[in-house]
Order: C-alpha cells, then sequence, then structure tokens
C-alpha cells in the first residue's frame, strides 16, 4: 500500500483559519495546527506592520494570552477561533482587549439611543 493512498490520519495538517481581531478590524488568517503563535505574529507583521515583540494573542472568549512557543493545536485553538490582538503601547504595556461587536451600535427598538 503507498503512502498516498492510506486514509487521512488526525496527525495530518487540515488547513484552517483563525479570525484575529482589534477594534473594528478583522484578519482572517490561514494556518495549520501545527503552527506556533510566533509563526502567526509573523504573519501579522506582514499585514500590520507592527515587530512580533509588540504583538500579544489573546484566546477569546476565556482570555487567554497564547504562547508564543506552543502550537495552535497545544492550545487548542480551533478552526474559526477568535483571538485579539493587542499591541505594546509606549510604556511597554499592553492595550486592553477592544473589540468592537456590531451589536454595540445598533439602535434601540423605539429609534433613539442606547443611552
Amino acid at each position: 500500500m503507498s503512502q498516498s493512498s492510506r486514509p487521512n490520519s488526525p496527525d495530518d495538517q487540515t488547513a484552517m483559519y483563525i479570525r484575529v481581531k482589534r477594534n473594528k478590524i478583522t484578519y482572517f488568517v490561514t494556518c495549520v495546527p501545527s503552527e506556533t503563535i510566533l509563526q502567526i505574529k509573523e504573519k501579522l507583521q506582514e499585514l500590520i506592520d507592527q515587530p512580533v515583540n509588540d504583538q500579544r494573542l489573546i484566546l477569546m472568549p476565556n482570555r487567554e494570552v497564547l504562547d508564543d512557543s506552543k502550537s495552535l493545536a497545544d492550545q487548542k485553538v480551533e478552526n474559526d477561533a477568535v483571538v485579539a490582538l493587542t499591541l505594546r503601547k509606549d510604556d511597554n504595556e499592553f492595550e486592553d482587549v477592544n473589540i468592537t461587536r456590531p451589536t454595540d451600535y445598533s439602535p434601540s427598538p423605539d429609534g433613539g439611543s442606547n443611552w
């Protein structure tokens, strides 16, 4: 039996994507489960022109900060996962997670504001 005709195993690297969100922007990043968080940050660096050391990725909704040296699979990041991107500020601290949801701006049923 040849290698190419064997059935797919769970170890096969199936392409997936994650949604990386920051403010009102969502980046759809194509990846495989064995990629490390550092590799994802390198892809983001090309998109947002921010060094990998100034990026922090946080798995939502539990707000778990993802470890650069671990793979997506190691940290249970699944296909279509939502990951928040925060950037390092001038004071060397990371900004707070700021993800805008479409419902944040929906008018109230009576046509007035949400206030």
